[in-house]
């Protein structure tokens, strides 16, 4: 079973509330999991739609208790760590989708980078290094080309290690 980061604001805009339960809904449509902090914005929204669809939604929570997660999470992981829960969050997943966001999901951009696993974006961040543009992150105009090309790069990855 492929886990996939659905990563953005706790705040966010209906466009993008929409974008990200779109995405929870393909997630969930590939027979893949779902995995988000657990709290309000993108997280709530990409929950929501894994759950309409049948999916699983697990929230890996800031705080050190479950029911501060959102309504729609089947499962949650009370971690007590705040912001440093984007590690874990980062580390068990097999690949990221960031949905546009602030420094919370740049740092959870950053840490899966650097953990080797591939990061899908839409409306993002880009990032520069000496003037260029580090095309680490790929590119995805719509929410089911973003799982596609999550579910591929998950393909290519495990492809390498064999």
């Amino acid at each position: 079973m492929i886990y996939i980061g659905v990563i953005g604001a706790s705040t966010c805009s209906p466009e993008e509330a929409e974008t990200a339960r779109q995405v929870g809904r393909e997630i969930a449509r590939r027979g893949a999991v779902l995995i988000c902090g657990g709290r309000g914005g993108v997280m709530e929204a990409a929950a929501r739609g894994a759950r309409e669809a049948g999916g699983i939604a697990i929230g890996i929570l800031p705080g050190n208790n479950r029911k501060e997660g959102n309504c729609y999470l089947h499962i949650a992981i009370a971690t007590g760590l705040g912001d440093a829960r984007n590690a874990v969050i980062a580390r068990t997943c097999d690949v990221l989708i960031a949905i546009s966001g602030g420094y919370g999901t740049l740092s959870e951009i950053g840490l899966g980078l650097k953990m080797g696993k591939p990061v899908v974006g839409l409306n993002t961040w880009q990032l520069f290094k000496e003037d260029k543009c580090i095309e680490d992150i790929i590119i995805a105009h719509s929410p089911q080309e973003a799982v596609e090309k999550a579910i591929t790069a998950v393909g290519k990855l495990n492809q390498g290690m064999e």
